[in-house]
Order: C-alpha cells, then sequence, then structure tokens
C-alpha cells in the first residue's frame, strides 16, 4: 500500500478510465479565455487514471493519464497537456482504524493541446484529498496491501486561453 499510496499522492489525478457503455464526454466549442474549473475523481490506487469534468470557459469531460509532474487530458476532439507540482501538504495514517488521510495543494499549467484544444494555455492551482482505508493482515493494518477502499478527488482553477 506505501507504494500504491506514494503514486497516488505524487499524482494531480485528472482523469479515469471512462468505459465505452460509461459516461458520454460533452464537448462544446471554447470561449476564447476565461476560468476554468475541472475536477477528477478516482477509486483506483494503483491506476494514474481518473475521470474529469471541465466547466467555466468550455465544458467536455473525458480521461487523463497523469504522472508525477505531466500528464495528458484526451477529450472528444483533442488533448490537452498538464505539467504539475509535486504537491505540498499533510498525511496522517491513523493504525487503530486503518485510515490514511492525505491533504495537498499544488499549482498546474495547461498547454500543447491537440485538435479542438490547439493553442491553450492556462494555468491555476489544484487541491487534492485521499481517503483510504488500510487492509488488516494478523490483526494490524497492512501497508503492503491494496487499500480496502480508496477515494481522491482533485478540484482545480485558473485562467485559460484558447486562440
Amino acid at each position: 500500500m506505501r507504494r500504491i499510496l506514494a503514486a497516488a499522492i505524487g499524482t494531480l489525478s485528472v482523469a479515469a478510465v471512462i468505459s465505452g457503455a460509461g459516461l458520454a464526454a460533452a464537448s462544446a466549442a471554447p470561449a476564447t479565455s476565461g476560468t476554468e474549473r475541472f475536477q477528477a475523481m478516482s477509486t483506483s490506487p494503483a491506476s494514474n487514471q481518473s475521470s474529469v469534468i471541465f466547466t467555466g470557459a468550455f465544458t467536455v469531460g473525458g480521461v487523463a493519464s497523469v504522472g508525477m509532474t505531466t500528464g495528458t487530458f484526451k477529450f472528444p476532439g483533442g488533448t490537452v497537456q498538464i505539467r504539475h507540482s509535486r504537491g505540498t501538504g499533510k498525511q496522517t495514517f491513523n493504525p487503530r482504524t486503518c485510515l490514511l488521510t492525505v491533504s495537498q495543494h499544488g499549482t498546474y499549467t495547461l498547454g500543447h493541446g491537440t485538435g479542438t484544444y490547439a493553442g491553450i494555455s492556462g494555468h491555476g492551482t489544484y487541491q487534492l484529498r485521499i481517503l483510504a482505508i488500510a487492509r488488516k493482515a494478523h490483526g494490524k493494518c497492512s501497508q503492503s496491501l491494496p487499500p480496502a477502499a480508496f477515494q481522491k478527488i482533485t478540484i482545480a482553477s485558473g485562467p485559460v486561453s484558447l486562440p
């Protein structure tokens, strides 16, 4: 679990796998500029992908693959790359209840868009929240097993411009 959580904590999770039968991503023609907000969520500590929804200057949903400091949003009509800080904040683990709580914040930059998002630029701040419950092994919370439950939510906001 320690390795899984380290990957999750270091990752700005901003998109998840959306199955073919799952959510249909809506896309509208982007405005020239404005404030863009996005929210991403994942329930898989082993994946660097999350479901993401952007609202504000434009509205679109999709999938992003995000690593330690870079990633790609995949939307209908194009892609957008993101660079982000590793995040700072606090982490607590209660060995009695097996509850892990992570609260981090950082900055991001958007760019290198393709298709509909060619020429995009933007930046802003994000808040990352993780709650996880470790599995018990031999009566103790195990940090080597995948968690029994995991939730990761990222909320971000900042100005965006699209020529």
